[in-house]
């Protein structure tokens, strides 16, 4: 009998949804992801003081989970980090079938730590983790998925991104008119030409690094915004930055021009090559199937 496959997958938010669509697809388990996720979107929606259920979390947990079925999704309990730290429901774990092999979900806060330290083969987590964490930093910026593994030593880990999954928000380019010269474009060799402050979150550093190089990043001082501040209202006091955005129109508001998105913030399926096996094997190229772009735009 084929050996269970276990998947590190995230508690909550958008990364979850982004897996739960793809075993969705590939599991035939739509009405699984759905139930998981309108459960979920519920509990923040608890969490964040929007909606006022009669009954308490234990007891909304206990309805949610199922621990007599594997088949059936099981919920735990965390503490939030909003004011007075109240206990939110997040995905604990699922089981599925895929092409034969049984595959379970596991909930958890890091699945790429998880995978680096050899507790799964497989698991989804955002690639800007990767490349905050171990893409070796060089001249050139990196322009593709296949960049990324190029540049994982591995020395440091086994760990190795296969695909992304399309839920894409991209690092973006976004600059004051004024910044620019005229018929100038905002992309990287603007960057590479450009002397002055590059507004960033402090926790994108390494990332924006990564994926502009070092060579673009001479004469460039990275500014931060406050921490009481929206950051497309710090980058529009700066000049020139990098920041998240879908559609831009926050950006558009603070009177930023968009220039080169630089870098997906995507769900990505990563494997433990150390950690692979032929069940293991067959669910990736089950999950790893599909129509997304995988390469990161350059």
């Amino acid at each position: 009998m084929t050996a269970t496959v276990r998947v590190a997958v995230p508690r909550k938010g958008r990364p979850l949804e982004a897996v739960l669509e793809r075993f969705a697809e590939c599991a035939d388990a739509a009405a699984l992801a759905d139930e998981i996720t309108s459960t979920l979107r519920y509990e923040k929606s608890v969490t964040k003081g929007n909606a006022h259920p009669d009954r308490d979390v234990y007891e909304r947990l206990a309805d949610y989970s199922d621990l007599s079925n594997e088949a059936e999704p099981e919920y735990t309990l965390l503490r939030d980090d909003r004011d007075g730290m109240p206990r939110r429901v997040v995905f604990d774990s699922v089981t599925l079938d895929i092409d034969g092999v049984s595959v379970q979900l596991v909930g958890r806060e890091e699945p790429f730590r998880a995978l680096r330290t050899h507790e799964f083969g497989l698991g989804f987590d955002s690639a800007d983790l990767v490349l905050e964490e171990v893409v070796q930093l060089r001249a050139d910026g990196v322009g593709s998925i296949a960049d990324i593994n190029a540049r994982i030593d591995p020395m440091d880990t086994d760990v190795r991104v296969v695909s992304g999954l399309g839920d894409t928000v991209y690092h973006t380019l976004m600059a004051k008119p004024e910044v620019l010269p005229p018929g100038a474009d905002l992309d990287r060799s603007f960057v590479e030409g450009y002397e002055g402050p590059l507004c960033i979150s402090p926790r994108y550093e390494r990332l924006v690094e990564a994926v502009l190089g070092t060579r673009q990043l001479d004469g460039v001082t990275f500014a931060y915004p406050d921490e009481s501040a929206e950051e497309e209202a710090a980058i529009a006091e700066t000049g020139l930055g990098v920041y998240l955005t879908m559609t831009g129109s926050t950006a558009r508001e603070h009177g930023l021009v968009l220039g080169e998105h630089l870098f997906p913030s995507e769900t990505v399926l990563m494997e433990n090559v150390a950690e692979s096996d032929a069940a293991a094997e067959r669910v990736k190229a089950a999950v790893a199937d599909g129509d997304v772009e995988t390469e990161i735009p350059v």
